[in-house]
């Protein structure tokens, strides 16, 4: 029986040696990566129209969107509104802003219920489309807050799906690594998803036109430091897409 127990022993050390340990967190990676001295929650809309409606749909957005925009009474605003050039086709991307979370969100969609005006847009929006989706996305704590800028601009909104367990470790890397990629403020935007696809990441970068982005892209890789992110952030990648998008008229991101 001695014998026995001694090799049951064994037996559990021994496996414990290829298991991998993990230490506990203390707190969420949305706590820790996200900005602390405000409660900005962020919504990006993917509408997919129907290719013979994208100019009724857009015209449709320009009639109402901008009067939520600029209501007092809604705790929300329009950060941009595009559609995409290159990437997915026929693509409208909207990406709104909530000051106050979560509540400001409630808020905003218990008063939308009661507007006839958007009710009806809404309405009006399901005919021209084939498919919708959207995500409730925090911004990280080290990009700037994405704010009104003057155009012509093209927009590149690049998505990444990581791997799950390396968010923290893809903040620690981006956080040293924006640096190297403010010095043309091309940088917009950072936000990693809450609601919806999980352990998305979305980069949203401004240029003057496509050869200005080739241009500071390639600037970047002349920077010591920038192969390093690049060569131990690659892995924590499942999946990455790229769109270039184009502002409508009443986009506050020109």
């Amino acid at each position: 029986m001695i014998m026995f127990a001694c090799t049951a022993d064994l037996d559990s050390w021994f496996k414990s040696l290829f298991v991998r340990k993990v230490d506990p967190r203390k707190d969420a990676h949305s706590h820790l990566l996200a900005k602390k001295e405000d409660s900005n929650l962020y919504k990006i809309q993917f509408h997919n129209v129907k290719p013979e409606c994208l100019d009724n749909y857009n015209k449709l957005c320009e009639d109402v969107l901008p009067s939520i925009h600029a209501d007092p009474n809604y705790p929300c605003e329009l950060v941009g509104t595009w559609n995409t050039w290159y990437g997915e086709q026929d693509q409208a991307v909207h990406l709104w802003r909530y000051r106050g979370g979560y509540p400001a969100l409630t808020e905003v969609m218990n008063k939308l219920r009661t507007n006839k005006v958007f009710m009806e847009y809404r309405s009006e929006r399901g005919k021209m489309l084939l498919s919708r989706r959207n995500q409730l996305l925090l911004e990280f704590s080290f990009w700037n807050e994405p704010l009104p800028r003057e155009g012509p601009n093209i927009y590149e909104l690049r998505s990444y799906s990581l791997r799950p367990g390396t968010m923290i470790e893809w903040g620690n890397y981006w956080a040293r690594a924006i640096k190297y990629r403010q010095r043309n403020n091309e940088a917009v935007g950072g936000f990693f998803s809450q609601i919806g696809s999980l352990y998305m990441v979305h980069h949203l970068w401004a240029y003057k036109d496509l050869q200005s982005r080739e241009d500071t892209r390639n600037a970047a890789w002349l920077q010591e430091g920038w192969d390093e992110v690049v060569y131990y952030t690659v892995p924590l990648i499942q999946h990455m897409e790229s769109r270039i998008m184009i502002p409508l008229k009443i986009s506050p991101l020109k």
